[in-house]
C-alpha cells in the first residue's frame, strides 16, 4: 500500500468540499414599476343645472299659496298670490297691456302724420333734421355776430363805420339789414328745431310701441318661456309664477303674512341634470384642465358609487381660498342618483 502524505489528504479534502452541493443563487424577481397617479383631484359642491330665486315685484298680504317645498311645478304655474291695490293679476296685466298697445299704435300714427306734413324748407334739402339744426345754428351765430356791434345804435346812426372797399365802390349798410338777417336766421333755426322735434316724437312713439308690443307678447305667451318670464313677473306682480319647470326647494311665503317686494321668497331648481362646481382647484392644477375633459365624481354622502361627467367650463377669474389662488371648474354629470341633493360635497377626479 502506498503511503499518502498529509498534503495529499488536505488537497483531496479541499477538492471534496469544493465539489459538494453549494447554495443556489436565487433568480432576480421582476418588480412592476409603480406609476404615479397624475390625475388632478379637487373638491366641489353639487348643484342643479339651473335654478332661480324669485322675488316679489309688489308688496302686500299673501292671500294664497298653492304649493309646498318639494313640489314640482310647470312653467307658468301660480305659486302664490298677493292682495295689493298696487299689484295686478295676469288677466289684469293682459288687459292693460292690450290698451297700452292700442294707444302706442295711435301715437305712432299721429307722430308720423305730423312729420309727413312738415314743410321742409328748400335750404334743408339733403340734410337730416339734426344736420339742419347744426347748419342753421352756424348761420344764426354768424348773423348774431354781425348784428351785435350795432344793436344799441340809434336808427339815425346806423351807417357802418368800417366798410370794406372793393375797387371804387364803398359797401355800406344799416343795422336794419343785420337785424333782418338775424331774424331770418332765427326763423330758419326754429324751423330746423321743429323738424327735429317731430322726428324725435316719432322715435319716442316707436320706442313706446316696441315696449308695449314686447310686454303684450310676454303676457300672451302660452308656453311661459324663460325669455318672457321677467316681463310677466314685473307686470303681473300680484302673482308669483314659475319661470320654468322644476322643484320648489325653498318657499318663504305664508298665507296672511305681509310680503315685501324685492325679497327672494321662492327658489325653483331644475334637477333634471346636475353639475359640480369645484372649490379648491389651484392655479397649478387648472392649467391641466380643459373643456369636455372626462371626470369621475364621488359624493361623500353616497359612498360606493361613481358618477361620470365632463368639464363644462373652466373659470377665467380667480378667488382666494385660505391663501391659495383657486379657479372654479364646472362639471356636468351624465349620471345621477335619486339620493343626490343640492349642496352635497363631491370629490372630482379629472382623468388625464
Amino acid at each position: 500500500m502506498k503511503k499518502i502524505s498529509y498534503l495529499t489528504l488536505l488537497t483531496l479534502s479541499l477538492l471534496l468540499v469544493g465539489c459538494g452541493s453549494a447554495a443556489a443563487t436565487p433568480e432576480a424577481t421582476n418588480i412592476p414599476t409603480v406609476l404615479a397617479d397624475t390625475a388632478v383631484i379637487s373638491e366641489g359642491r353639487l348643484e342643479p343645472i339651473h335654478y332661480a330665486e324669485l322675488a316679489l315685484n309688489a308688496s302686500g298680504l299673501v292671500s294664497e299659496v298653492f304649493f309646498v317645498e318639494g313640489d314640482r311645478v310647470a312653467a307658468g304655474d301660480v305659486i302664490a298670490r298677493l292682495e295689493s291695490s298696487e299689484a295686478k293679476t295676469l288677466e289684469a296685466a293682459q288687459a292693460d297691456a292690450s290698451q297700452e298697445l292700442t294707444l302706442a299704435y295711435q301715437q305712432v300714427r299721429d307722430a308720423q302724420f305730423e312729420l309727413d306734413n312738415f314743410d321742409v324748407p328748400f335750404d334743408f334739402a339733403g340734410m337730416t333734421p339734426s344736420q339742419a339744426v347744426e347748419a342753421m345754428l352756424v348761420k344764426l351765430d354768424k348773423a348774431r355776430a354781425n348784428f351785435v356791434p350795432y344793436r344799441n345804435l340809434d336808427d339815425r346812426t346806423l351807417q357802418l363805420t368800417n366798410a370794406q372797399k372793393r375797387g371804387d365802390a364803398v359797401v355800406t349798410g344799416t343795422a336794419k339789414v343785420y337785424k333782418k338777417a338775424l331774424d331770418d336766421a332765427w326763423a330758419r333755426y326754429r324751423k330746423a328745431i321743429l323738424w327735429l322735434e317731430l322726428e324725435s316724437a316719432l322715435q319716442d312713439a316707436t320706442a313706446r310701441l316696441n315696449i308695449a308690443q314686447n310686454d303684450y307678447d310676454a303676457l300672451q305667451d302660452a308656453s311661459f318661456s324663460e325669455d318672457t318670464a321677467g316681463a310677466r313677473a314685473a307686470l303681473a306682480n300680484a302673482e308669483v309664477r314659475a319661470p320654468f319647470a322644476g322643484v320648489i326647494t325653498n318657499l318663504n311665503l305664508k298665507v296672511g303674512e305681509f310680503a315685501a317686494s324685492g325679497q327672494p321668497v321662492v327658489t325653483i331648481a331644475d334637477v333634471s341634470h346636475w353639475v359640480v362646481k369645484t372649490t379648491d382647484l389651484t392655479e397649478i392644477d387648472v392649467v391641466n384642465i380643459s373643456a369636455e375633459q372626462a371626470v369621475v365624481v364621488k359624493l361623500d354622502a353616497i359612498p360606493g358609487i361613481e358618477l361620470h361627467g365632463n368639464v363644462l367650463t373652466v373659470g377665467q377669474n380667480f378667488t382666494e381660498n385660505q391663501g391659495d389662488v383657486v379657479y372654479e371648474a364646472t362639471v356636468i354629470l351624465t349620471d345621477a342618483d335619486p339620493a343626490m341633493r343640492w349642496g352635497m360635497t363631491a370629490e372630482v377626479k379629472f382623468e388625464q
